[in-house]
């Protein structure tokens, strides 16, 4: 078997993986973005896509057969895969756009019948991989899901890591893992069933009010769960517990085993579940991977739902949205020092008609050290965007050592960041003008934030989800007969993953099994229109909301939103004339309110600068 490294050509890795496939006559590998838990970002050890690929991206899959490699990825990378799989071989296929072949029709066009497929069963859920099922039914495939193929052509693999766990303190939680677990075990009697299977380590981290550092920017450790009505179950890296840690949560039920055992437990369901009740196991399929499934007996009936941890967690308590305002402060005077500082460089660069002295990446740094600064700050929420000029247009862009360019006094820079703080989660967007705008410029700018302002002062009567609010957002721009392709919106963990469901705020509920859940009040949500020229600019306006209770009349109960984040929209983009008065009346209140709860945390300089950013318009 020939082995590579990462040191060789994607080329070279590339045809190491066929000779391997052809060794063990698979006729196609599918390699997933993804770890055993379904994360968002994954660790070092599971980046089998971008080892194979080059593509780093976050979302991502990868087709190789015999002759031909494709890669499907959405419009947020578009242009970062084509830069990334450029002289690689590999074929660019862009999901959702007019003419892409979808995985399932290449498949069925390269391969003969009877072929065999493969694909790494711990990194894709069950749903996803009963949906590849039905798709390829012609083909008379054989479908295995038990091998690691670029694994075992990967001669330098990173190990997995498992860092310290450690106590959520109850002053943040608010609620104990006693309480919590006996919530769960409610829900799941009234459901019907008698165990419940974790695997999304946001969901974990909750329930079991611990904290870890094994994914990036998320304080989450590796870890399963089997909930019973009578045991819970953790199966983590017992290195990773402190003596003291680990007798604690013994005596609040919680019995620690190794990670690796979770699958041969798994198997075994039936003699942990209650003597006397069949087994029935609550599961998410599409959370749950592949071979979680495939581990349980046969026998075992499966009610397939949303987590009720995931419901419960998406809920915050009363604690948890005093953190989730304190936390948003904190980052509100981070950014008004950080908007100040990149004000002033680009005035004075203008000033001089010289080049300013800071670039994509050394503004994302100095935004860092501008949150480091604040109480209870552990770290970024993510990696920080900040694309200047055409970078903007790539949704999801990083820049990179080779990809690094220079901010200039013109045109405008997008900026997405959030921090991680012990009482909360914070993501903010602000497009931010650095000199002369077009009229065109200007009025896409005013369009979006009036999307977004539409959206944040929505007062709407309980049971509506995201989908039913999401034109709000959208309808400005529809109404110039233009579009952004994301979503609008996502929910928000606290001190746990800045992109969490169940909540979002989108309008095509197509493929959503289950459908998209209504807001409660204590919800955490992202508000992010945008609009996107390639070539030439992105503008997106982004704050959290904070599902909040409103009236309460004949009609029944009315919800709202509080826009918990707290920096300034840069009026230098906006054409008043374009916006109507409640929409301004909104702009100018939410300004007037970041000015006095910012202003007597910042310096005389600072003040009179946010004082003249949130003057009324």
């Amino acid at each position: 078997m020939t082995i590579v490294s990462s040191k060789s050509s994607i080329p070279d890795r590339l045809t190491a993986l066929r000779e391997h496939m052809r060794a063990k006559a698979i006729d196609a590998c599918i390699v997933p973005t993804g770890d055993p838990h379904m994360s968002e970002y994954t660790s070092n050890h599971y980046k089998t896509l971008e080892f194979i690929t080059g593509f780093t991206g976050s979302a991502g899959t990868a087709v190789i057969t015999s002759d031909a490699a494709g890669l499907w990825t959405d419009n947020r990378y578009f242009l970062q895969a084509a830069d990334q799989l450029s002289g690689s071989g590999i074929t660019l296929y862009k999901e959702g756009m007019p003419g892409t072949i979808k995985i399932h029709e290449f498949l069925l066009q390269k391969l003969q019948l009877n072929s065999t497929i493969c694909v790494d069963g711990r990194l894709v859920s069950n749903a996803w991989m009963n949906k590849l099922r039905r798709d390829v039914a012609a083909g008379n495939y054989n479908l295995c899901a038990d091998i690691d193929p670029v694994g075992e052509i990967w001669t330098d693999r990173p190990e997995a890591e498992y860092n310290i766990v450690v106590n959520y303190p109850l002053q943040y939680a608010g609620m104990t893992r006693v309480e919590k677990i006996k919530i769960i075990r409610e829900d799941l009697s009234a459901a019907g069933t008698n165990a419940l299977v974790l695997s999304m380590l946001s969901d974990i981290a909750w329930l079991t009010n611990l904290r870890g550092g094994d994914v990036l920017c998320n304080p989450v450790f590796f870890s399963f769960v089997i909930l019973t009505e009578e045991t819970v179950l953790l199966y983590a890296e017992p290195d990773a517990f402190s003596p003291e840690l680990v007798q604690e949560l013994a005596r609040d039920g919680i019995q620690l085993f190794p990670y690796k055992r979770f699958y041969y437990d798994l198997e075994k369901i039936k003699e942990i579940t209650p003597v006397n009740s069949p087994a029935a196991v609550m599961l998410d399929r599409e959370t749950c991977s592949e071979l979680i499934f495939r581990s349980l007996p046969e026998d075992v009936r499966v009610v397939n739902e949303y987590s009720p941890v995931m419901r419960r967690k998406a809920i915050k308590n009363p604690v948890e949205m005093d953190g989730i305002r304190s936390a948003h402060l904190k980052d509100g005077i981070a950014m008004c020092r950080f908007l100040y500082w990149l004000k002033g460089v680009a005035a004075k660069a203008a000033e001089t008609c010289s080049k300013m002295e800071i670039t994509e990446l050394s503004a994302a740094e100095k935004l860092h050290e501008f949150r480091a600064e604040q109480e209870l700050f552990m770290g970024d929420s993510f990696e920080a965007i900040v694309g200047y000029g055409s970078h903007g247009a790539v949704v999801h862009y990083s820049a990179t050592p080779e990809s690094n360019v220079a901010l200039e006094p013109h045109g405008m820079v997008l900026i997405d960041s959030g921090g991680q703080y012990l009482d909360g989660t914070t993501d903010i967007t602000r497009t931010i003008v650095l000199g002369s705008l077009c009229e065109k410029e200007k009025t896409l700018f005013t369009a979006v934030l009036r999307g977004h302002i539409n959206l944040a002062r929505a007062v709407f009567p309980k049971g509506l989800s995201g989908a039913n609010l999401d034109y709000l957002a959208h309808e400005p721009l529809w109404q110039m007969g233009l579009d952004y392709l994301h979503t609008t919106g996502h929910g928000v963990g606290h001190y746990l993953n800045v992109h969490e469901d169940p909540n979002e705020i989108y309008w095509d509920e197509t493929d959503m099994i289950p459908p998209m859940p209504p807001f409660e009040e204590g919800m955490l949500s992202s508000d992010e229109p945008g609009y996107y020229e390639d070539d030439h600019f992105g503008i997106r306006h982004e704050s959290l909301l904070l599902c909040i209770a409103g009236d309460t009349t004949a009609y029944g109960q009315f919800l709202k939103f509080e826009e918990v984040t707290l920096a300034p929209f840069d009026l230098e983009g906006i054409i008043p004339e374009q916006m109507q008065p409640d929409e301004i009346n909104y702009l100018n209140t939410y300004h007037e309110t970041v000015y006095s709860l910012i202003a007597p945390h910042l310096n005389e300089e600072e003040r009179t600068w946010l004082r003249e950013a949130t003057r009324k318009i």
